[in-house]
């Protein structure tokens, strides 16, 4: 049984980016020139902007360059999808469950040691909750504060789905989120370093104009550009920005938390596992694109932010999975990896995300389960663990109000900063 990865399925006329020009390749080539400090670096963006994907194209990409990379992933819950497909693809992955990176601070920093430990990467990959935003004042000020003896920090990408950032800036009619989720959507494009319009094969090149402008004016502070991991365009340009500059030092933003925590209060969240057993071997892929569609016409009237799912076969070597994903409620669900064999059975993890009431959500998943499971003969559908709720006013380890002052490394209470 051999799977089929999004992250392997370059089109026929991609060409890799060049090697990266920047130090840390010739610290790599050159052993004998002092060892660099390691480089931390975060993809945030909304529910469903493709952080994942990106980051699978980037670590991939550093791996081929002869850098070692680690892997930290972020949710409110445990049993994250994005930990099993980056796992999938060969990488040290630590995942940090129970809140956000600013109220898990230091939980984040013990990721990072696990992973030196391990693995000793030459750099950092971070992915946040996608609810997330002020990560610049919780997270990155306080590490180059803390920790500036051992982390370069990159500038902070945010990724932006453009069908929906389109939808949010009124560019185009369509379903969309409530004020206070919106504000979270558009506070986290006020910090980025860097706007990246993900998935643009998605829209015209008079679209993805349009909402460059529009992006540009709202977020002058901001680096907009454009890339597609799918169809491999624009990543070299941005794989070399976040690899070869630091994050900028500005003022953090202002952020109403009372706001924030509304928005992140509207949100209904659901992680399950689920076990598939059947006596006949069934199609992994038709279950997952039956099941998704059937949550989803459940699920009517309420926007979806991300809908992923994973399955991961009993009888598969290690790395091997089938996945969906659907990021809008309008939206179709697509298979990212694919099983090329069927099954008997095996773990299925749900994660979904939607502005809505967390039952709701789970009542539309183990519905699905019953209706679906009908429909492949001798199947059965055993939910073995689920957690759905909404996430908890964020309360940051700490918040630092303006870039930190390093001179020969900061110290905490030294004094410096």
């Amino acid at each position: 049984m051999n799977m089929q990865s999004p992250a392997y399925k370059y089109p026929a006329s991609y060409v890799d980016p060049p090697p990266l020009d920047h130090t840390r390749v010739a610290f790599m080539n050159n052993p004998s020139s002092p060892s660099p400090k390691a480089l931390y670096l975060m993809i945030g963006g909304f529910l469903g902007a493709g952080k994942t994907t990106a980051i699978g194209r980037l670590a991939h990409h550093l791996t081929a360059q002869g850098l070692k990379v680690g892997l930290i992933t972020n949710d409110q819950a445990g049993g994250l999808v994005d930990t099993k497909l980056l796992r999938g693809q060969g990488f040290a992955t630590e995942e940090i469950a129970g809140g956000c990176f600013c109220c898990r601070f230091n939980t984040l920093v013990d990721a990072a040691a696990k992973l030196n430990d391990a693995a000793k990467p030459d750099v950092f990959i971070a992915e946040p909750v996608g609810s997330c935003t002020d990560l610049v004042a919780t997270v990155t000020y306080p590490l180059r504060r803390m920790y500036g003896d051992n982390f370069t920090v990159a500038p902070l990408s945010v990724l932006v789905d453009p069908v929906r950032a389109r939808r949010v800036f009124g560019l185009d009619d369509g379903s969309s989120f409530s004020s206070k989720v919106i504000y979270i959507f558009k506070k986290q494009l006020e910090e980025a370093d860097l706007i990246v319009i993900g998935k643009s094969d998605l829209i015209t090149s008079e679209q993805l104009a349009d909402l460059s402008r529009v992006l540009r004016y709202n977020f002058p502070k901001s680096r907009v550009i454009a890339a597609s991991s799918r169809q491999a365009a624009g990543l070299d340009a941005w794989f070399s920005k976040i690899m070869d500059g630091e994050q900028s030092d500005r003022s953090p933003m202002t952020l109403d938390y009372e706001v924030y925590a509304d928005g992140e209060a509207l949100l209904g969240w659901l992680n399950a596992t689920v076990t598939l057993q059947a006596g006949d071997e069934f199609d992994a892929n038709a279950f997952l694109q039956a099941l998704a569609a059937d949550v989803q016409q459940r699920l009517q009237g309420t926007e979806i932010a991300h809908f992923k799912m994973t399955f991961s076969p009993d009888n598969g070597v290690a790395g091997e999975l089938a996945s969906i994903n659907l990021v809008r409620s309008d939206y179709v669900p697509e298979l990212g990896m694919e099983l090329d064999e069927p099954t008997n059975g095996g773990q299925l993890i749900i994660n979904l995300r939607a502005e809505g009431e967390p039952a709701l959500l789970i009542g539309a998943v183990t519905e699905g389960l019953k209706q679906v499971s009908k429909n492949f003969p001798s199947l059965s559908a055993t939910l073995d663990h689920e957690e759905h709720f909404r996430p908890g006013k964020p309360t940051p380890t700490h918040r630092d109000g303006e870039a930190p002052v390093i001179k020969g490394g900061c110290k905490p209470g030294s004094g410096c900063c």
